[in-house]
């Protein structure tokens, strides 16, 4: 079985095959994926191909190898990969005791997600276990935004893009697989896309990150959307909203790290929290904590 990745799905697909006894291969764009994600199929055994491209020539070339050499392949082209993903949205559902929120906002990048959650909301209504559709967002990063800029034609016409460098890189995908039938899913829920900066998305999942969440990039661009939809009025103070985060901060620990050492190139870390380095005395340490609780205080007020 093979996939092409920029890490999450390698990571997936190498775990199942360890388990099932299956030979996985991932193929990946070199230097383009995170040590954390990279360390997942090598240690689950896949032999695992790190290219020279990114991801769009890494589809190509799966593609092709799967087609030519009768390889199974496990990208979202595959409709079982799809079916299987229709099941968030009625795991969604279903932990709202059976309520369909007001929006679902989806980081996009091949875009296979926005077409499955949609699938699975259809087929609960055409069931009659749901009476109405939410609105769907599709939250792109700035420098890979092909979908976003179809939407701005009103879906009259789409073209690849190559996209360029991101700290989403997860979804820095200028021609993803799934276009056709995301566009279908968003005219059908009346959805609207919408694109995240560098620094939106960076300072988008520190916000968030101080609520309790840990939030890789992706969803940081998806949050980054959330807050520009609420600032324009679509989404209001009553709805209720899902924002799908794809993957752990976990496995970002450099963006972490680069976001609160102000090192992130185009982002200025408005969150930014660094240790404060003391002498081991009781009368200095006492100085700085009391004066931040004071100022936290103050804020308060």
């Amino acid at each position: 079985m093979a996939c092409a990745s920029t890490g999450d799905t390698s990571a997936s697909l190498a775990a199942y095959c360890a388990v099932a006894g299956i030979q996985a291969i991932v193929f990946l764009p070199r230097n383009k994926v995170s040590l954390a994600q990279l360390i997942q199929p090598l240690a689950h055994g896949a032999l695992t191909l790190a290219l020279d491209t990114d991801f769009d020539g890494c589809m190509a070339l799966v593609q092709e190898m799967c087609a030519r050499h009768n390889i199974y392949l496990a990208n979202s082209m595959n409709s079982l990969r799809l079916e299987g993903q229709k099941t968030v949205s009625i795991e969604i559902v279903q932990q709202f005791d059976w309520e369909v929120p007001d929006w679902v906002i989806i980081p996009g990048g091949n875009l296979g997600n926005v077409s499955a959650l949609g699938n699975g909301f259809l087929l609960m209504r055409d069931l009659g276990m749901i009476s109405k559709l939410p609105r769907i967002a599709c939250a792109q990063a700035e420098r890979a935004n092909p979908l976003y800029l179809s939407y701005l034609k009103g879906f009259r016409e789409f073209h690849p893009i190559q996209a360029k460098p991101t700290l989403a890189s997860a979804i820095q995908i200028g021609n993803p697989v799934s276009v056709q039938k995301a566009i279908r899913i968003l005219k059908e829920f009346d959805g609207v896309v919408e694109q995240a900066s560098e620094d939106e998305l960076a300072n988008a999942a520190a916000r968030a990150d101080l609520t309790g969440l840990f939030n890789c990039p992706h969803t940081g661009v998806a949050l980054a959307v959330l807050f520009k939809l609420v600032e324009r009025g679509y989404i209001k103070r009553h709805d209720r909203v899902v924002v799908i985060s794809t993957a752990n901060g976990l496995k970002f620990p450099e963006f972490k790290i680069k976001y609160h050492e102000a090192r992130l190139a185009d982002v200025t870390p408005r969150y930014r929290n660094r240790p404060i380095e003391l002498p081991a005395d009781y009368h200095r340490v006492r100085d700085v904590v009391l004066r931040a609780l004071d100022a936290r205080a103050a804020s308060l007020h």
